[in-house]
């Protein structure tokens, strides 16, 4: 059974004078110790998809799944109560903008041996417990790569870098030792070389401490360094999952294959000053989604079936959901459907 397994999840917003479906039958799932990427434009619902997994989705959006469960408990179903204390203790997450997530008014010193759990703390007496407290939290800054702890743990979190702050997020996600840690796209603002140092930490917890993780990026590089699987999303739908290897070496889905050609690092015969491939037009707002697979109007591929929307299919635990897939002849695809 999957940690967390979502199936045709669909958020619906009030837009004033109509409900638009922001997510529209959304689906993966994350193992025991996989690590699982989510892929694609800014705007095709990442965040959203996010916030539908901690409960921080407000009461006017209208939620539909066949499955948001975790564990095989029912997330819709929960209590506010209840969705806490999973969240205190088994899921974290770290945002995108790591300044705006802190206290303003409290150190960060205070806030990292704040949210460490009471349990695990030997008991004592309180000077014992401070110090228990204040050895945790050293350890977790040097294990995030902080190493100058003493001057940043007396900060404010606007008297750091945006990296450090990112950093210390991390920090602040792994103390209560959860089972999965969302990453929503954590790396962003970090140099090449504390990247990979992040990266390197981030597959190493789950390896020694079979850490599932959600890692949700536009970084193609970094994610096929260290994802299993990964599924691509575009403007609230589910294009195609499967392994990453799996998606790099053959693509099925046009959109796929319009990401990874964009980057140049998967392109080894790549002239130089050769243009790089890309989509014309632009992802559709939320008031003017196209009716059917929603990259048609962006697609070299579309035909007049595309006003449906595609069904999911399976070869090999690799889904896709397009009528006229890569890796089938169009000419043999109308053929089949007559």
């Amino acid at each position: 059974m999957p940690l967390l397994d979502i199936k045709n999840l669909t958020i619906e917003i009030d837009t004033g004078s109509e409900f638009v479906k922001a997510l529209d039958k959304v689906s993966l799932t994350v193992e025991r110790g996989e690590i699982r990427a989510l892929v694609g434009e800014s705007g095709s619902g990442k965040s959203l998809i996010v916030s539908a997994i901690i409960g921080a989705v407000p009461d006017h959006w209208v939620i539909t799944a066949d499955r948001l469960t975790w564990k095989g408990q029912n997330l819709l179903a929960m209590s506010n109560e209840q969705r806490r204390v999973i969240m205190r203790r088994e899921i974290a997450v770290v945002f995108q903008d790591p300044t705006s997530s802190l206290d303003p008014s409290a150190t960060l010193r205070a806030q990292l041996e704040e949210s460490i759990p009471e349990e695990f703390l030997d008991k004592g007496m309180f000077w014992k417990r401070n110090k228990q407290r204040r050895e945790i939290a050293i350890g977790l800054m040097h294990k995030v790569g902080i190493k100058n702890h003493e001057a940043c743990m007396q900060r404010y979190p606007h008297e750091i870098a945006t990296d450090i702050a990112q950093k210390f997020m991390i920090a602040m996600a792994l103390v209560s030792e959860p089972e999965l840690l969302i990453a929503d796209d954590s790396t962003r603002s970090m140099e090449s070389t504390t990247k990979n140092q992040i990266l390197r930490l981030l597959s190493g917890l789950t390896e020694t401490k079979n850490l599932s993780i959600l890692f949700i990026s536009h970084d193609l590089l970094a994610i096929s360094s260290m994802a299993h699987t990964m599924t691509v999303l575009y403007c609230g739908q589910t294009v195609e999952s499967g392994k990453v290897q799996d998606l790099h070496n053959r693509p099925m889905h046009p959109y796929t294959k319009a990401l990874l050609d964009s980057a140049p690092s998967f392109q080894i015969n790549l002239p130089p000053k050769s243009h790089l491939v890309s989509l014309q037009g632009t992802i559709p707002t939320l008031k003017h989604l196209p009716i059917g697979c929603r990259l048609g109007p962006r697609c070299p591929n579309a035909r007049k079936e595309c006003v449906k929307v595609p069904e999911q299919r399976m070869v090999h635990q690799h889904s896709y959901s397009c009528h006229f897939p890569l890796h089938l002849p169009i000419d043999e695809q109308l053929e089949k459907d007559q």
